[in-house]
């Protein structure tokens, strides 16, 4: 059935589509002639069309387009220092959840948790637990090997790093002495904490007995954020031993109402005997630990060096998804555990209205597992980075840039930001391109 204006002179108009085979539409418009003419433009425009064929068009070659790889992609933003970390999580979301925990308490209700919430552990993730740190330790060696091999420079002002044979020109120092240098960077030799940003968290028996205060933080030792994390998923060290519960905690709001009883917590480790397994999990003097690699092997370490780089990256973002881990959104402070610590060392932005105290919140990846991210050299061996040129160069996890200047594959994920496609222009075209 057609739909006509009144007192309207219409004519019908059968029209296809294109890009459609079958969907046809019969358009009915009013006659130029018509004493309604000039009132109905406003119909007319609208259209009044039957379709005779409901069914959706499909793509023109039959196959839904595939995301691919993007070309160039934008560098990580820089926090800037005079304000909060964004949240990971919306706060609408956050507040939801905490409304919804105290109608619970208020009413009197215990808290559902599921593992590993409850403090019981979740079998399926042991394994990726052991598997974390055994590609951890595997990072840790084939780093410090190709330190011997690869140079590397860091700024003594700031946090640039920089891995050529020469250190680049950019001026962009962020250190406090920058401006009297022009913006240009002290550079001194790297070393591991250069690659490897040391992320280091407290050490707990139990996460869900006492907190941490800052008169007692000296009785908790300081280990790798990425070991205690695989440590409370269920890694099992003689040095460092953890609680392990069989009988789920029971919480009502905020409140622990059965803990299942209190246990004398073993106190910090005095010494590391010679020959320890502690001393490869963590990249204190591991330049030392590892001399430098034969010339033929060093593809071979930066091809493993490169994998347990993603193990670990992968590893952890399975771990963080279940496990609660908790970051200052001022400054870099980690805690592996339900709730954070109360040691008053926080020095960020405006700390002094906080007392030292750390503003909490959920942690990424990023902050538990920092990438990093150094300029790219296509020539390592070539003239360094010139300033005016640096929209055209592009970036890398350091550990990336590290095993891919000592001949490992990259995956693929990584090219889109090192800008591989752009061709690098002389200094004085630069000024000439748009």
């Amino acid at each position: 059935m057609l739909h006509r204006f009144p007192a309207l002179t219409f004519a019908p108009w059968t029209q296809t589509l294109p890009g459609s085979c079958s969907d046809k539409f019969e358009y009915l418009k009013p006659q130029i002639g018509s004493s309604k003419y000039y009132a109905a433009i406003g119909a007319r425009r609208a259209g009044v069309f039957l379709s005779l064929d409901r069914t959706p068009p499909s793509p023109r070659d039959g196959k839904t387009k595939k995301k691919g790889v993007p070309q160039n992609v934008d560098f990580p933003p820089i926090q800037p220092k005079n304000k909060k970390k964004p949240y990971p999580i919306p706060l609408k979301k956050i507040l939801q959840a905490a409304r919804a925990d105290k109608k619970l308490a208020q009413m009197g209700m215990e808290k559902p948790l599921q593992p590993p919430k409850n403090g019981v552990l979740v079998p399926e993730l042991v394994p990726v637990a052991y598997q974390v740190l055994d590609a951890w330790k595997i990072l840790i060696n084939g780093v410090a090997q190709l330190l011997h091999v690869v140079p590397v420079h860091a700024c003594c002002e700031c946090s640039e790093v920089h891995i050529a044979e020469r250190a680049h020109e950019i001026q962009d120092c962020r250190g406090t002495s920058g401006p009297s240098r022009k913006g240009c960077h002290s550079w001194v030799k790297g070393s591991i904490n250069d690659i490897l940003i040391p992320i280091e968290s407290y050490h707990m028996y139990d996460p869900f007995g006492k907190r941490i205060k800052h008169e007692t933080r000296f009785d908790f030792d300081r280990i790798p954020a990425i070991v205690e994390l695989c440590i409370q998923a269920g890694v099992e060290l003689p040095e460092y031993p953890s609680r392990r519960r069989t009988k789920p905690i029971r919480m009502i709001g905020k409140k622990i109402i059965d803990i299942g009883g209190y246990v004398e917590e073993p106190g910090p480790r005095q010494s590391v005997e010679i020959g320890s397994s502690i001393v490869d999990i963590d990249t204190h003097r591991a330049f030392e630990r590892f001399g430098p690699p034969e010339e033929s092997e060093v593809p071979v370490i930066a091809q493993k060096t490169m994998e347990a780089y993603e193990k670990v990256k992968k590893g952890v973002t399975k771990l963080m998804k279940m496990y609660t881990v908790k970051a200052c959104g001022y400054c870099s402070e980690i805690h592996v555990g339900p709730w954070g610590h109360n040691v008053k060392l926080c020095g960020a932005f405006k700390h002094q209205w906080r007392d030292g105290k750390h503003g909490w919140q959920d942690a990424t990846v990023d902050e538990v597992f920092p990438p990093n991210y150094v300029w790219h050299v296509r020539d390592p061996k070539g003239h360094p980075l010139k300033s005016t040129l640096k929209r055209f160069y592009g970036k890398a996890p350091a550990v990336v840039e590290l095993c891919m200047q000592a001949g490992a594959k990259i995956p693929n994920k990584y090219l889109p930001m090192m800008r591989l496609d752009i061709v690098l222009p002389d200094t004085d075209e630069a000024y000439l391109i748009a």
